[in-house]
């Protein structure tokens, strides 16, 4: 790795960083798989209905429909963390693996609401930029 090509990799900004972040197909995915690993067993069935929304928007962002699939995106996690966050937890069950998998959920949840919302209000269609 040369010296100019750490240089231009430095020189991303913090918007192509979240924008990066908010066209990738792979977060949503990630929320879907850590969702149903909380809600599966015992299954719980509102907190399930999350996971389709999130896997059709990896779809449709493949499909090249990046800046509409990243609103979506944001909608959900964003929805999801509220209800989520409606939940108490006792301080000690907050270190348990399911603890665990809930704060890396909510985490997840966040960023993706930031990333998408950012990617959806600022991005530009394929049909505006040509």
């Amino acid at each position: 790795m040369s010296n100019s090509d750490s240089t231009e990799q430095t020189k991303k900004s913090v918007y192509q960083n979240v924008r990066a972040w908010g066209e990738n197909p792979l977060p949503p995915t990630l929320l879907a798989t850590l969702i149903t690993a909380q809600h599966m067993r015992p299954f719980q069935f509102f907190p399930m209905t999350f996971v389709p929304v999130l896997l059709f928007t990896s779809y449709s962002n493949l499909n090249g429909f990046k800046k509409d699939s990243a609103g979506i995106s944001a909608a959900w996690s964003g929805l999801y963390l509220v209800l989520a966050s409606r939940r108490k937890q006792a301080f000690m069950k907050k270190w348990s693996a399911r603890g665990i998998i809930r704060g890396t959920t909510m985490g997840l949840c966040l960023v993706n609401m930031v990333a998408g919302g950012l990617t959806y209000t600022l991005g530009k269609n394929e049909e505006d930029e040509a």
